[in-house]
């Protein structure tokens, strides 16, 4: 296929994502009111499920965070006139997007498909899948652990009593996406890890010999987004991360020997 070929087949493939999302767009901004009460604000309210568990293991041991206030409630604020129909418009899309990411990622992998060897197809194959499972397993720690953890500290923390915390519409989903599609995107490092080593780049050897230095960034990284300060939060955050650093291992191939 010449070079024009290839370039109408990306345009071909950029239309029919813009056009998917499109209509998962239409989809959400239909169905965001249910999800915004049900599934966007849940985490202001004690009945959130990770708040019950906590509760629940706070009950048998003092080790756990205190999370048995069933009276937690965040009342979530608006203080801009459009701010609410702004916000309806930019979540319908970014839960568009997370729900058309499986069908980017048929569109990518359809595209670079003819420029692959046989024997490539299998492995570049599987490596799309798993990013992809990868990405969504992220933002369900993001959503269902770290977002929680981190909003619910922070908006209990009090500087003085004299001062009501009052949290905008704005201040809530701007933490809100941060923290979820940020952790989408932490979880692709084993994936990035395994590019990496394809190019030559990375190696199992300079990952495991710097295994200690990654132990301490990770625990830092770990304690900046859950600030609470007690042991089980700051391991909830960590192990995730340094699993995902131990995989990374996995996937790297070793160092090749240098040719005479």
């Amino acid at each position: 296929m010449s070079f024009w070929g290839h370039l109408e087949n990306l345009r071909w493939a950029l239309m029919r994502s813009a056009g998917v999302l499109l209509v998962c767009m239409i989809a959400c901004f239909c169905f965001m009111p249910y999800l915004f009460d049900h599934f966007v604000l849940a985490p202001t309210n004690s009945d959130f499920p990770l708040y019950r568990w906590l509760s629940r293991l706070g009950e048998i041991s003092s080790l756990f965070p205190d999370f048995s206030d069933d009276s937690f409630s965040v009342e979530i604020i608006n203080i801009n006139v459009a701010s609410q129909f702004m916000t309806h418009i930019t979540t319908s899309f970014w839960f568009a997007l997370v729900l058309m990411f499986p069908y980017l990622i048929f569109e990518i992998w359809h595209f670079v498909q003819p420029a692959l060897f046989v024997n490539e197809r299998k492995s570049v194959g599987m490596a799309f899948f798993f990013g992809t499972f990868m990405f969504f397993l992220g933002c369900f720690v993001g959503y269902f652990l770290v977002f929680p953890f981190t909003f619910r500290f922070l908006t209990e923390y009090q500087l003085s009593t004299m001062i009501v915390n009052q949290i905008s519409l704005n201040s809530y989903m701007n933490n809100f996406l941060m923290m979820v599609f940020i952790m989408g995107i932490v979880f692709e490092l084993p994936l990035l890890a395994w590019l990496l080593s394809q190019l030559g780049l990375l190696t199992k050897d300079f990952l495991r010999k710097y295994r200690r230095h990654a132990i301490v960034v990770l625990m830092i990284l770990a304690a900046i987004i859950t600030p609470s300060g007690d042991p089980f939060t700051l391991m909830v955050v960590f192990l995730p991360l340094y699993l995902l650093y131990e995989l990374s291992i996995r996937f790297v191939r070793e160092k090749q020997p240098e040719k005479d």
